[in-house]
């Protein structure tokens, strides 16, 4: 009996061929005129949306701290009649969904940033803040002391805010500025798309997170610099763990039943995230990544909208077509992650580093054997 060698298993995964592709150059989502449209559109919306979100939720870590009733917490401190009034309309941004993926985010944790808030160091930086900021309240100092956790877990998830918010900072200003690049006629492919984004991360990797608020005229550290928490492995690649692999299951679409079986109990083997997700359900009313699309459609740039309107149902179904342009923008998102994660180099020769590369993309591909990547190869 012949058996089968290592190498040889590697070369029937499913999706060796995506592996192979990426390494000669190539990229996840076919390079084709309509996938950069359907791209450069989804990612010029979501990068002024991401920069309302990363606003607010930095506005709220810094400014609501340990404020238990945030009433005008969506308002970023410009509390007017007019903006009210909007804000009443519904006339606003959905930052609710901002707040949906930080608890995602937080939920799943992972990365230094989830490590650090399980610290000694860390809960000593709470205490210091806290006992600030009830030093004149003595209804809370008596909840504090009834109920110690309290406190720190709501620290716990504006830490999140904040890190959230500083991650979403830096991908809005890569994504802002590559719609600005291929407004003026400077992007034309996909591969040029996944290279401009794998070199603003790389590019931030090591840039810091940091939260600090100040009390009483003092500053007081939550997440210290000395805590060496960067943007790359502690907010980025969590973020993509939890919101583009993992997610979490939609109300209405799988029971919550545990005798139904249909979520597992493992969060691991969770397959609710972005690359995952069928753009028909998540267009619709009731599953929160509709607030996005709704938030995407407000700053939808012309050049999408007439892309659309050419489709058999024009802007009737646009919240499904954001869906669908938007998973594809994440697929060349995901790509340039993997690229810049390669731990030989995108630029190995050797063949022993070239096979390092590959083993480590096949494992990242076995995760998007359920995805719709093969979806995507169409238009």
């Amino acid at each position: 009996m012949i058996q089968t060698m290592p190498s040889q298993l590697k070369d029937i995964h499913p999706f060796a061929h995506y592996a192979d592709r990426l390494l000669s150059g190539g990229t996840l989502l076919p390079d084709t005129p309509d996938n950069v449209v359907h791209v450069m559109g989804a990612l010029d919306s979501y990068g002024i949306v991401l920069d309302y979100y990363s606003i607010n939720l930095i506005h709220i870590a810094d400014h609501q701290f340990l404020n238990l009733f945030p009433v005008f917490k969506y308002f970023d401190g410009e509390i007017n009649p007019a903006r009210m009034w909007r804000h009443f309309c519904h006339d606003r941004i959905n930052y609710e969904y901002a707040e949906y993926i930080m608890r995602a985010m937080m939920w799943h944790g992972g990365g230094g940033l989830d490590a650090y808030l399980d610290t000694d160091e860390f809960r000593e930086n709470c205490q210091t803040a806290i006992a600030a900021k009830i030093k004149y309240n003595p209804v809370l100092q008596l909840f504090h002391k009834v109920f110690p956790e309290f406190l720190i877990e709501q620290i716990r998830q504006l830490s999140y805010y904040s890190g959230l918010g500083q991650f979403w900072r830096v991908m809005s200003d890569i994504f802002t500025s590559l719609a600005a690049r291929y407004r003026r006629g400077e992007i034309k492919h996909i591969p040029q798309i996944v290279d401009y984004i794998k070199d603003g991360l790389v590019a931030d990797a090591g840039r810091p997170i940091t939260y600090s608020v100040e009390i009483g005229g003092k500053t007081y550290d939550i997440l210290p610099a000395s805590a060496g928490l960067t943007f790359l492995p502690d907010t980025a690649i969590p973020y993509v763990e939890s919101i583009f692999f993992r997610g979490l299951p939609f109300l209405g679409t799988v029971s919550y039943n545990a005798q139904a079986q249909q979520i597992s109990p493992d969060k691991s083997r969770f397959a609710y995230g972005a690359l995952y997700a069928d753009p028909v359900p998540v267009g619709g009313s009731g599953i929160p990544p509709t607030l996005l699309m709704q938030d995407m459609f407000r700053h939808l740039p012309d050049y999408l909208e007439e892309h659309y309107l050419k489709t058999e149902r024009g802007l009737g179904d646009v919240r499904v077509k954001i869906c669908a342009s938007f998973q594809r923008s994440m697929f060349c998102v995901t790509n340039a992650a993997l690229i810049g994660l390669l731990p030989k180099g995108a630029d190995a020769t050797a063949p022993e580093d070239i096979a390092a590369n590959r083993e480590f993309l096949l494992n990242w591909l076995d995760r998007l054997v359920p995805s719709q990547l093969e979806q995507v190869q169409t238009p």
